[in-house]
């Protein structure tokens, strides 16, 4: 039995995250200054070159904006924020997210997976569609949450491969956290089974190539998902 090595996360990592929880959480609201480098440091007793590291990965990630000779402010992330910011958001209270959110991921997951649903079933050839019936069995014989989420991963993304838009893998690959973590809670509640049987019907509706049958079957799962009968955060 192998074990992943342990390692404690750096005092910028643990400064990232006290400001995020404090600006996700409301109490640093959006528009208030912080204190100053200086006097955050002491506060947190870090050194500056801690506190100005963080808060240019806090910039990065749409949290903060600094303004040359005013000071350092928490920016409306909801509207500037990056990917990185969703990110956070997931992770943000142990990863329950709000409903809100939930719904806007799976919205734009619709989107990507009916254009590379759309794409594939238009140009790629039975050999090539024929391609995903492996990575559909290894769903099937997926035994813990982890194996049946990882591989359904891996089925999206060869479809997006398929389709012809080099642009579309890297799309996916880029929400590959955020998708699989409500895939994760999605199995945790309804099972591994459950899962399967969606991939099950994707991977005929794209063999046999019924666009409308796909997207039909992708919104009603999305809205099973966010209000209906099996939601994944109630």
């Amino acid at each position: 039995m192998n074990f992943q090595k342990l390692s404690a996360p750096s005092l910028k990592e643990l400064f990232v995250s006290e400001l995020e929880n404090k600006i996700l959480s409301g109490e640093l609201a959006i528009g208030s200054r912080l204190p100053s480098e200086r006097e955050l440091a002491a506060s947190m007793q870090v050194s500056r070159a801690v506190v100005n590291s963080g808060i240019s990965e806090m910039e990065k990630k749409g949290f903060l904006v600094v303004k040359p000779r005013i000071g350092t402010f928490v920016e409306d992330y909801r509207k500037n924020g990056t990917l990185d910011t969703l990110v956070s958001i997931m992770k943000y209270n142990g990863g329950n997210i709000g409903k809100k959110e939930v719904k806007a991921i799976l919205e734009m997951r619709v989107v990507l997976v009916g254009l590379a649903g759309k794409l594939a079933i238009e140009s790629c050839s039975d050999e090539e569609l024929a391609t995903l019936l492996p990575l559909l069995e290894k769903c099937k014989k997926a035994t813990d949450n982890d194996e049946v989420v990882n591989c359904t991963f891996h089925l999206y993304h060869e479809l997006a491969y398929l389709c012809g838009n080099s642009l579309l893998p890297l799309f996916f690959m880029s929400f590959r956290d955020l998708v699989t973590k409500l895939w994760t809670r999605f199995v945790i509640k309804y099972g591994i089974d459950a899962l399967i049987d969606s991939d099950i019907q994707f991977v005929d509706r794209i063999l046999t190539r019924d666009y409308d049958g796909l997207m039909n079957l992708i919104s009603a799962n999305t809205q099973e998902s966010i209000d209906g009968s099996r939601p994944i955060y109630d």
